[in-house]
C-alpha cells in the first residue's frame, strides 16, 4: 500500500500499557452486527461506495491469464451499466480500488488493465504469502520482482514470530488476516485494531490504513464494515487510500442487491454473467 506515515520513534511503552476490555469489545461488535441496514436509496449509495473500497482478489492455485483478465474487466466494470444508469451513476467512473493477485500473475493483471484502458492499481501478496516464513532475502526479491512487473501495492505478510516475540514496528496499512486462515476478519479484532489506529493518529498525527480480508461475502457485511470504520475513525478514513476490503465474492452479492433495488427482483444467475 502507498505510504502515509511521516515516521515517528517507536515507543514500546505504549504497547506494554495497552489493556483490552474484552467484554466491552464483544458488546460493541454485537452492536454493529445487530444494527439494521440502511434502506432503499441510501443503501444503494453505500453499496456503491463499498465497491470503491474492494481489492478484487483472486489467490487460487489454478489462476490463469484468462481468469485474471476476467477479474480485471470486472474491476473496471463492477456493476452492470444499465443498473448504474438507473441510479444516475453511470458517469461517475465507479471501479474497485485495486486488483489483488499472486506475484506471478502481476504481469497478466497489468496487461489486462492496460487493454481495458484503465489505471486501477495492481496489488500483490508478495513475501511468502500466506505464511510469511520464507527467507528474508527471498521475500525481498519477491517484492522487487512484483514491483518490476507493475505492482504498485504490496500486501506484505510479516513473519508472525516478530509479533509473538514483541518486535513491533510501525506500518502504513494493517490487515486483519491473510484471508487464508480458518478464522479471518472478525469485528472484535477489527475494533481493537481500529482503536489502535485512532490512538496512534492522536499521538503522532500519522494515519494508518486498515484492511479487513477473508470471509466478507455479503453486501450486508460490507455495510457493517463501512459503518464501523466511519464510527471509529471518521469520514477521513472512508477513502481507498486508508480503507480497503479484501474480497473475491463480495462484489457479486453487492451487484445482486443493487439489481434488486433497481428492478424489484433478485437476479437469476444469467442476469449477472460476469459474477
Amino acid at each position: 500500500m502507498a505510504a502515509h506515515c511521516r515516521g515517528t520513534e517507536l515507543d514500546l511503552s505504549w504497547i506494554s500499557k495497552v489493556q483490552v476490555n474484552h467484554a466491552a469489545v464483544l458488546r460493541r461488535a454485537q452492536q454493529i452486527q445487530a444494527r439494521r441496514s440502511v434502506k432503499k436509496e441510501w443503501q444503494a449509495a453505500w453499496l456503491l461506495k463499498a465497491v470503491t473500497f474492494i481489492d478484487l482478489t483472486t489467490l487460487s492455485g489454478d489462476d490463469t491469464f484468462s481468469n485474471v483478465q476476467r477479474l480485471c474487466y470486472k474491476a473496471k466494470y463492477p456493476i452492470r451499466a444499465d443498473l448504474l444508469k438507473a441510479l444516475n451513476m453511470d458517469d461517475k467512473g465507479i471501479t474497485t480500488a485495486a486488483v489483488c493477485v499472486y506475484p506471478a500473475r502481476v504481469c497478466d493483471a497489468v496487461k489486462a488493465l492496460k487493454a481495458a484502458g484503465c489505471s486501477i492499481p495492481v496489488a500483490s501478496v508478495a513475501t511468502g504469502f500466506p505464511a510469511g516464513q520464507t527467507h528474508l532475502k527471498t521475500r525481498l526479491e519477491e517484492i522487487r520482482l512484483a514491483v518490476e512487473d507493475g505492482a504498485t501495492e504490496i500486501d506484505v505478510v510479516i513473519n508472525r514470530t516478530l509479533v509473538l516475540t514483541g518486535q513491533w514496528e510501525g506500518s502504513d496499512f494493517i490487515k486483519t488476516s491473510t484471508g487464508k486462515e480458518t478464522v479471518n476478519a472478525t469485528f472484535p479484532v477489527a475494533i481493537v485494531m481500529l482503536r489502535a489506529i485512532r490512538d496512534f493518529f492522536w499521538k503522532t498525527g500519522n494515519k494508518v490504513g486498515f484492511k479487513p480480508a477473508g470471509g466478507i461475502r455479503t453486501a450486508k457485511e460490507s455495510l457493517a464494515w463501512l459503518s464501523l470504520v466511519k464510527e471509529e475513525l471518521g469520514d477521513e478514513w472512508l477513502t481507498p487510500d486508508l480503507f480497503r476490503i479484501g474480497a473475491s465474492s463480495l462484489l457479486s452479492d453487492i451487484e445482486r442487491q443493487i439489481y434488486h433495488h433497481v428492478t424489484g427482483r433478485y437476479a437469476a444467475y444469467h442476469d449477472l454473467p460476469m459474477s
